[in-house]
């Protein structure tokens, strides 16, 4: 049995959605960031954390592939092609799409009020934007980023979108808002958000 830490309004809901698509029972805490929950078990006091057996793994990226290649499923096997295909698209979404939503998110309500330069939000619009072209250029003719097969990027960045749209940065290239739309179908997807 797994346990999850953090609420699903948080990158919490990639670990809830991924254990959904892979059928896995789990216990969930919705702890917001820097309670006592999540400070007992992430020192930075960041969500999600998962327990598995007792052991706390952190982190959103590096928990759903731990329980991909945990179950064998939404993923490719590590050392082959498609797995460093896989991997590729992992660190791309991580550096090109959370990494920006994040900036803005630490310059719009994170960061102290003094500390926050809301200016920077249009230069991260701007990156979002020129990064969905980049991605778009990369993706497989299936109707996920690598084919016919959900892998774990797909979660990450069907996640991004859905802050996106939350944070008022517009999704730009039409073939995302299709896969955003074919991922909100996921039945695995409606289960984790009425959590």
């Amino acid at each position: 049995m797994y346990k999850v830490i953090g609420t699903a309004k948080s990158r919490a809901a990639r670990v809830l959605w991924m254990l959904e698509e892979l059928g896995q029972g789990y216990d969930h805490d919705p702890a917001g960031p820097r309670s006592d929950s999540v400070i007992a078990h992430n020192p930075a006091g960041k969500v999600p954390v998962l327990l598995v057996d007792g052991t706390p793994i952190t982190d959103s990226a590096a928990i759903m592939q731990f329980l991909a290649d945990r179950h064998g499923a939404l993923t490719y096997p590590a050392g082959t092609i498609e797995r460093a295909q896989q991997d590729s698209l992992l660190h791309f979404l991580l550096d090109e799409f959370d990494a920006v939503l994040w900036m803005a998110a630490r310059h719009s309500f994170i960061l102290p009020e003094d500390k926050r330069c809301p200016e920077v939000k249009s230069s991260l619009k701007w990156e979002f934007e020129r990064s969905q072209k980049a991605l778009v250029a990369r993706m497989g003719p299936g109707p996920f980023l690598m084919g016919d097969k959900i892998t774990v990027p797909d979660i990450l960045l069907a996640h991004c979108l859905i802050w996106a749209q939350g944070a008022k940065f517009p999704i730009t290239e039409p073939a995302l808002e299709e896969f955003l739309t074919r991922m909100r179908e996921r039945p695995a997807f409606q289960r984790a958000m009425a959590r």
